[in-house]
């Protein structure tokens, strides 16, 4: 029996393992990925370089770019990943349409776990001094959006496992 296509939207805050996690998820299952920020408008990079918060304004044509990504994908008859800090539920609604093949994978994990992984990556465009001001901003996926939940505060491995389980109980 053959899947239908499916896409999940790898969210969560700065640290949460978004790009990480993705990467084994595509290397384990063989499927698209699209890491989000490489399709942000040079803007928005300009600006989180410079710690300034994006507002709604300056996601829009973001999240319209992602929303063709995956919507290429589903054409396609692909699955895919995309990794998508989607904070607030009006851009996970705007991304999943109430599609049923476009779900949420929303990767959880705790303050501290966040503020180490932040403070210890290189070459990152977001300095963690944002990271408040996302963490302000998320409105944590709730049961009516059917999201797929995982705690990522242990290591990648367990993470990365914990996602491949939520997947294919979808």
């Amino acid at each position: 029996m053959t899947l239908s296509p499916r896409v999940f939207v790898v969210m969560g805050v700065s640290g949460s393992g978004k790009s990480s996690i993705a990467e084994s998820l595509r290397d384990a299952l063989g499927w698209a990925l699209q890491e989000g920020d490489a399709l942000h408008p040079p803007s928005n990079v300009q600006k989180m370089h410079a710690g300034i918060p994006l507002t709604d304004e300056d996601r829009a044509p973001w999240l319209a770019s992602i929303k063709g990504w995956i919507d290429a994908r589903l054409a396609a008859g692909e699955s895919g990943l995309v990794t998508c800090s989607a904070l607030k539920r009006r851009y996970r609604d705007f991304l999943t349409e109430g599609r049923p093949e476009v779900r949420v994978l929303y990767l959880k994990a705790g303050k501290d776990v966040l503020e180490e992984r932040v403070e210890h990556r290189p070459d990152h465009f977001m300095p963690a001094s944002l990271l408040d001001s996302q963490l302000e901003t998320l409105e944590e996926p709730q049961p009516g959006e059917n999201p797929l939940t995982v705690r990522v505060d242990g290591t990648k491995a367990e993470s990365v496992a914990a996602a491949l389980e939520a997947i294919s109980s979808a």
